[in-house]
């Protein structure tokens, strides 16, 4: 880029120019800080950001500038790059660029930009079949004049295309920016690219990448994007709780003397760990003591109701290869030292290496987990243990009534919900909510109507606030509308597995997660506008099945 200055001697004008040659830091910065005078350890693969960038093959275009708008055809191209951060360090970090063209356009099998034909824009009308037939530019020759030697194969800084299979088809140049460095590969619409994180600072780091396509002359940006990386000497996890009959587990609230699943879930994409002994300890919170073990996999029952504080601790022994200690900067500096091998009370990450007896050398990482959970009473049990068929009159109507008595352990319900299905128990005829009110002991009966005789699989569900529990039953509902009866079988507990994935799909499907009845401070109690949203999920869920009256309540402990 040449620079000129005018200058005036007496009489005589004087223009000297001299040439500024862009450095990669300029292009790639896009308005940021550049690294001028920070040092940065090597990446391996990657090239300083000092070396210089050919703006005549690569023009280099400020924010803002109008030759953006005429960059690609058709519209805007937006790359959208994502990462598998966070990282430990000493693992891999990966991005994944990928390019959205302008709609209805899409990329072929030939790597050219293609009018999609399934696609209908404003005026569906396509001028020509390519956005850009790279293909043809490369089979006539015009743009790379036919000879191996061709000055445009390189990338910003010279260096030419790797040959690797398919290489000219590859019509998009990408160059990745981080740490004082750079990296550049070509690509199709998208690309990925792996860094290696022991050489990398700790805590957040900034990747920038450019994306240039072809031209005739020169290659054009289309498009820049950047995003934010973590690094950090922590095993990044995080632990999945579960219980049966659980209403919400995002909610923190579990179930008195009904086991807790806690699943580690250790995030290293990288597969970093894959050869580490790793030690999982847990303190649950309720006196019970420390907890060691090498599954990820636990389990935990409390016996009293309150709030307790879970921590764990999770070690990792990574072997690696014997030599000088590196801690992870910024940590200090740590001669070769000796660590207990469950030493899982270190507060922090270790950076040091130690020399095991088997003849190699291990790291050791550490990572913590804290939350604080409640413990209630909950429903845990429901049982049929009667189920009647109520006679009728013929004026009466011609519906089968037929009354379960239901009873449960643990906290009294404030809803019910009865599913009727088919005898498999996986289609769905009707399902009906309300809200109850037991104030003394869990035993109420449950009266619903079957407009046909036939064999159905009947589901009750009882819930509070925390949780719910179900119980199954198939019955049969004999004809005669004066003599009509009624025969029933409870359900196989192996069979209720089944059907209670069955239920929750259902139930969960549209509602995420089914919860008839969620009190609020502000609500008080308004059971005119429970009945209301029971009543919504049933038309929702059944909306050519609305049963009449299914819940009389004429008689006391009838519901």
């Amino acid at each position: 880029m040449p620079v000129c200055i005018l200058s005036q001697i007496g009489n005589i004008l004087t223009l000297c120019c001299s040439y500024f040659y862009l450095e990669f830091r300029d292009v790639m910065s896009h308005g940021r800080s550049s690294s001028h005078v920070r040092s940065h350890k090597k990446l391996h693969g990657w090239s300083p950001d000092q070396n210089q960038w050919n703006e005549k093959l690569y023009p280099f275009w400020e924010k803002g500038d109008p030759r953006w708008k005429d960059c690609w055809r058709g519209g805007k191209v937006v790359a959208r790059l994502n990462s598998d951060s966070p990282a430990l360090v000493g693992s891999n970090v990966t991005f994944t660029v990928t390019l959205h063209f302008p709609r209805c356009q899409i990329e072929d099998n030939d790597s050219n930009i293609v009018y999609d034909r399934n696609c209908r824009n404003d005026s569906s009308d396509f001028p020509d079949q390519y956005v850009y037939n790279w293909t043809m530019w490369i089979d006539d020759c015009g743009w790379e004049n036919c000879t191996s030697k061709n000055t445009h194969n390189v990338f910003p800084d010279g260096r030419p295309f790797p040959h690797h299979p398919g290489w000219r088809r590859k019509n998009f140049v990408y160059l990745f920016h981080t740490f004082g460095q750079y990296y550049q590969k070509t690509g199709g619409s998208s690309a990925i690219v792996s860094i290696n994180t022991t050489n990398i600072t700790l805590g957040k780091q900034m990747m920038v990448v450019s994306v240039y396509r072809r031209g005739h002359r020169m290659y054009v940006p289309v498009a820049t994007a950047s995003g934010i990386y973590v690094v950090t000497d922590q095993i990044p996890l995080y632990v999945n709780l579960s219980q049966k009959n659980d209403r919400k587990a995002s909610d923190s609230i579990f179930i008195k003397d009904s086991p807790i699943i806690f699943d580690v879930k250790i995030h290293d994409p990288s597969h970093y760990l894959n050869n580490s002994a790793i030690s999982y300890k847990w303190d649950y919170g309720d006196g019970s003591g420390s907890f060691i073990s090498n599954s990820p996999i636990s389990n935990h029952t409390y016996t009293l109701q309150g709030n307790f504080s879970l921590n764990l601790t999770v070690q990792a022994i990574i072997p690696v290869p014997c030599g000088p200690a590196t801690p992870t900067p910024p940590l200090p500096t740590s001669p070769v030292t000796t660590i207990p091998p469950y030493n899982l009370d270190s507060p922090i990450s270790a950076g040091v290496m130690e020399d095991a007896p088997d003849g190699g050398c291990h790291i050791y990482r550490y990572g913590h987990y804290k939350t604080t959970i409640s413990i209630v009473e909950g429903i845990l049990q429901v049982n049929i243990i009667q189920m009647t068929s109520v006679q009728m009159t013929v004026a009466q109507g011609e519906n089968s009534l037929v009354d379960f008595v239901v009873t449960c352990q643990g906290s009294l319900p404030t809803d019910a919900c009865t599913i009727v299905s088919d005898p498999t128990c996986q289609v769905s005829q009707n399902v009906v909510c309300d809200p109850i009110e037991v104030t003394d002991q869990c035993l109420l009966t449950i009266r619903r109507a079957f407009n046909e005789p036939g064999t159905y699989c009947v589901n009750i569900t009882l819930g509070d606030d925390a949780s719910q529990a179900l119980t199954s039953a198939l019955i049969s509902v004999n004809g005669g509308s004066s003599s009509r009866t009624v025969e029933g079988v409870l359900i196989a507990s192996g069979f209720l597995v089944a059907l209670v994935i069955i239920v929750s799909l259902l139930l969960y499907k549209r509602y995420k997660e089914y919860k008839p009845i969620e009190k609020r401070a502000e609500q008080a109690v308004n059971r005119e506008g429970l009945s209301v949203y029971f009543n919504n999920v049933k038309a929702v869920l059944f909306p050519g099945n609305n049963e009449r009256d299914p819940l009389l309540k004429s008689k006391p402990g009838i519901v």
